[in-house]
């Protein structure tokens, strides 16, 4: 089985009898969803990024569709997430109307013991989208392939700077050496330069200070129609429909997918009421049009984890996760 295989899109599609909240639970709570005044979202990095997006796509979707009457939003840098996380947990008591989102990084960062608290120190509430990661270089790169791009990096490491939105042996940083060792390259050999999330990270492409930028495929679409950029490839078996035109990993002959979950976690002290009508809430933002307008803009999957099955989720993508770094050298 692929390293990987929990991160695969099948993994993320959850049938209806997983759904660890029984249908007569929510029936009981959907007029309590569809009153909530307002969200305040914390974002664990700056503007730009895919939590940033996330978390802003999610409060456009809420609010256009009546479900929420006001989100507002905050970005919270530093730590590579952590000091969003310490925050839900310092000041958990007067948290009640925010959600911080995270994705993978939470479980990476706890793995490497970057910072000691992890999911189970929060209150998660839903995983609500899945993400390919994708390489891009700027429009007039000499590179014009994901294949070339391994070729360099095998010839010389040096010659070769990716750039991504999460510190050294964050996400993006994964991402990029996985695909290049499967591409018949070394992982250790990679050289990365993190940045303060996405917007930061394509300020450095475009810039000229790194030549490859690892990211998810949802903050490149725009660039790339603007012309700004090129995508060289996705990181899924098969082309996707957001981005027809980019080959996949798989048809370049690298078995490297990877599809990166994001979802939104409650302060340890919100209570489980509270965090089941938010669960409902995200739950049935997913079945509006304005929800389906901002998944198809940022090229987004379809998942929905709420409550147990998210916990579940987590746990075992600690093992999957912890496995990989170890394969590729970020973990002893």
């Amino acid at each position: 089985m692929n390293k990987l295989s929990m991160f695969s899109r099948r993994g993320f599609i959850a049938t209806a009898a997983a759904v660890a909240v029984s249908t007569a639970a929510f029936g009981a709570m959907d007029a309590k969803a569809a009153e909530m005044d307002e969200i305040h979202f914390v974002i664990p990095g700056g503007a730009g990024g895919g939590w940033d997006g996330t978390a802003r796509g999610t409060g456009e979707a809420l609010t256009k569709s009546g479900l929420v009457g006001s989100a507002s939003y905050e970005n919270m840098s530093g730590g590579g997430g952590g000091k969003a996380i310490a925050y839900m947990i310092e000041a958990a008591d007067r948290l009640d109307n925010t959600l911080m989102v995270n994705s993978t990084p939470i479980i990476v960062r706890s793995l490497t013991g970057v910072y000691p608290q992890s999911f189970r120190d929060l209150t998660p509430i839903a995983a609500v989208v899945a993400e390919y990661a994708a390489f891009a270089v700027k429009a007039d790169s000499k590179y014009q392939s994901f294949s070339e791009v391994v070729d360099a990096v095998k010839a010389d490491p040096n010659s070769v700077k990716f750039g991504g939105g999460s510190v050294r042996g964050g996400m993006d940083h994964i991402v990029a050496a996985y695909a290049v060792q499967k591409g018949g390259g070394d992982a250790k050999q990679v050289k990365y330069i993190p940045y303060d999330a996405g917007g930061k990270a394509i300020a450095g492409l475009l810039s000229g200070e790194t030549e490859v930028l690892s990211t998810g495929l949802g903050e490149l679409l725009e660039l790339s129609k603007a012309g700004q950029i090129r995508i060289l490839a996705v990181t899924s078996k098969e082309r996707v429909e957001a981005a027809p035109d980019v080959p996949s990993l798989g048809e370049l002959g690298i078995d490297a997918e990877f599809i990166n979950w994001r979802g939104y976690f409650g302060s340890p002290a919100l209570s489980a009421e509270k965090a089941d009508a938010y669960a409902e809430i995200l739950k049935d933002v997913q079945a509006t049009p304005e929800w389906e307008t901002v998944r198809t803009r940022n090229g987004w999957e379809k998942i929905y984890k709420p409550r147990a099955e998210f916990s579940a989720f987590m746990e075992e993508q600690e093992k999957v996760v912890g496995d990989l770094m170890r394969e590729l050298g970020f973990l002893k």
